[in-house]
């Protein structure tokens, strides 16, 4: 019954007709859709090798049980233990994973952070979120890169745009989507009191380019400036940096990660082509006037979830109740727990 959770004849039958298109001659022909295919060929291949492996993992520890003897090798017994309780934590993970059923939940992340109201400790609180999130990021083994980022005059961001490359990332970030809550000491006034700070996540899955939306350039207002982060002097003498407006729905992304204009441009372009996937997913393209009116505000009562740490340290989601005192670990990246209640959470709101 274990096994039935994925169709696995099935997905080796994908992969087989995916190995064949990619070996035609003109496969190449066409980038994107090559791009497309090869990303789904790798998901596919690591799915089935996760799913073979943890098979074989258990078969071997079914097969080594009758052999342990606690009371005369303790050693060995705890040895055991180990193992049975790391494969319980793959297999929780696979069997999560196989209920993700978004179109885009395999894809890539692109998450943007925004400070909301309170001044210094709201940018602070930004930079403090987006470092939580990249540590996040590394303990799971993605990939991570700065596209964009505006910092704050003294302190802190102003806003942030990063690219997170993994296996499901979409699917376990996108519930991380709005407004988090910061309670602590103020370090920036003199009387060190109490303050609260807001800053707004958006998360959204990297997207090939998608036929039925079609981005025409005279929709487009592109301003190039001189970029204040990463990549030597030619960044910061050179107009590379890029911002790009989609005039139709007034979306503005921009990028300055890399050292060429095109480049920065082409990864504004992922990024836009992203968000009009997003609305277009929702059906609410149309709708943009109304989904902009109902767009959440950064302060008190709106947010997801809190992070208190004065008078007394405590996380909590404010969706699933999951909650821990555990802030430092928190903030440095320990996430699961959250996530994984959000996925539940969300999964009982569908039936």
């Amino acid at each position: 019954m274990v096994w039935t959770v994925f169709d696995l004849p099935k997905l080796k039958r994908r992969i087989k007709e995916l190995e064949d298109i990619s070996g035609a001659p003109e496969f190449w022909s066409n980038k994107n859709q090559a791009r497309e295919i090869g990303q789904e060929l790798k998901q596919l291949q690591t799915i089935v090798k996760d799913w073979e492996n943890t098979k074989r993992d258990i078969d071997e520890l079914i097969a080594l049980f009758p052999t342990i003897h606690a009371e005369e090798d303790p050693k060995s017994a705890e040895e055991f233990r180990g193992m049975v309780s790391e494969l319980e934590k793959r297999f929780d993970r696979l069997n999560r994973e196989s209920f993700f059923s978004g179109k885009y939940d395999k894809n890539n992340a692109i998450l943007s952070i925004h400070a909301g109201t309170g001044g210094k400790d709201a940018q602070d609180w930004a930079q403090m979120l987006m470092r939580m999130f990249m540590r996040h990021a590394e303990r799971r083994g993605w990939k991570v890169e700065i596209f964009d980022e505006s910092r704050g005059e003294e302190v802190g961001l102003k806003s942030a745009t990063i690219l997170i490359s993994g296996m499901y990332a979409y699917g376990y970030l996108k519930g991380e989507k709005g407004v988090h809550r910061l309670v602590r000491l103020s370090p920036f006034n003199a009387k060190n009191s109490r303050e609260t700070s807001f800053a707004l996540v958006e998360i959204m899955p990297e997207v090939p380019e998608i036929p039925e939306i079609e981005i025409k350039p005279e929709d487009l207002q592109l301003d190039a400036f001189r970029s204040g982060g990463k990549g030597g002097q030619n960044v910061n003498k050179v107009s590379s940096a890029v911002r790009i407006t989609h005039l139709p729905t007034g979306i503005v992304v921009g990028c300055q990660s890399e050292r060429s204009q095109l480049q920065n441009r082409q990864r504004a372009m992922t990024i836009l082509q992203s968000k009009l996937a997003q609305l277009h997913e929702e059906k609410q393209l149309e709708e943009l006037k109304e989904l902009k009116g109902k767009r959440v505000e950064m302060s008190w009562g709106n947010q997801i979830r809190s992070y208190v740490l004065h008078p007394y340290t405590m996380v909590k989601d404010h969706r699933t109740d999951y909650e821990t005192s555990q802030t430092d670990k928190v903030l440095d990246g320990e996430l699961d727990g959250f996530i994984e209640a959000e996925i539940e959470w969300a999964a009982k709101k569908k039936n």
